[in-house]
């Protein structure tokens, strides 16, 4: 399975996502950063639909907001 998470520098929800992965030790999620990449946002907005983040693609497929990300990712260790 091919996890991906789309942040922003500057984003509380983004922050806390990724402190609640430094938590449950994930190193299987692959960050990808749209202030300091115009290809990952060019990619979030083609395949997401929406300029949004934190935004978590599963093999692919764009799960949004915060608490429905750790959620999942407690619930798929």
């Amino acid at each position: 399975m091919k996890l991906e998470l789309f942040v922003g520098t500057h984003c509380p929800y983004c922050h806390l996502v990724q402190k609640e992965m430094e938590k449950m030790g994930r190193t299987d999620v692959e960050i990808h950063n749209i202030d300091t990449s115009e290809a990952d946002m060019n990619r979030l907005v083609e395949v997401g639909g929406k300029k949004q983040v934190p935004c978590l693609f599963i093999d692919g497929t764009p799960l949004y907001e915060s608490k429905d990300i750790v959620k999942w990712l407690k619930s798929n260790p």
